[in-house]
């Protein structure tokens, strides 16, 4: 059975398309928001995960990146819940721990149908990322693709920089998408044909 989704997003501040299959094969993953850094970090999302992943976005950039951000989030997590399905046969349950030269990261994914976001990065990098990424931006990216994709997630930082070293904001935020596509990919594996859930659905 085919696990994809098209979820197109249009308001009054951006028009969000996007196109995911959690079994790609193509490895196809083209991404446009407009926002340089958020690009890459989608980027490591699709290669990373394994998913063919196409995002093309819209967005009042002449007042800043936060709509554009935000409502591709939304999108990208309605795209992920709507290709789950049913969830019958996943793994459900994953995590994954990925350096980042100085820098560990770890997300942990629960497919379990009721969002959760635990989110813990150092609290002293850098508040921007070329002109247009705000830092303070990643916990509501991940807040609000966990929520749409309703999905339990962890993202812990656990360690950002050697002793007596600044953090480097681009690895920081970067080992947390490359850890969040692994655990992704593991936990959304099909691994039998069981909902795996003593409720009987996700």
């Amino acid at each position: 059975m085919s696990r994809t989704a098209h979820i197109v997003r249009t308001t009054g501040e951006t028009s969000v398309d996007v196109y995911v299959d959690l079994d790609g094969t193509d490895k196809v993953v083209d991404i446009a928001t407009g926002v340089g850094f958020y690009d890459h970090m989608l980027h490591q999302l699709g290669k990373h995960g394994g998913f063919d992943l196409k995002i093309a976005v819209k967005g009042d950039l002449h007042i800043d990146a936060h709509h554009t951000m935000e409502d591709t989030a939304i999108a990208l997590g309605q795209a992920f819940a709507a290709a789950l399905g049913d969830k019958a046969g996943v793994v459900r349950f994953a995590d994954a721990s990925v350096p980042l030269d100085e820098v560990l990261a770890r997300a942990v994914v629960d497919l379990s149908g009721r969002p959760y976001m635990v989110h813990e990065e150092p609290m002293d990098i850098a508040p921007m990322i070329s002109t247009d990424y705000p830092t303070s931006m990643t916990r509501h990216i991940l807040e609000s693709f966990a929520y749409h994709a309703r999905i339990c997630l962890h993202v812990t930082v656990l360690r950002a920089a050697n002793p007596g070293q600044k953090p480097d904001a681009h690895h920081v935020i970067e080992a947390q998408f490359k850890a969040l596509a692994r655990a992704l990919k593991y936990a959304t594996r099909i691994d039998g044909t069981e909902i795996p859930s003593t409720k009987g659905v996700l």
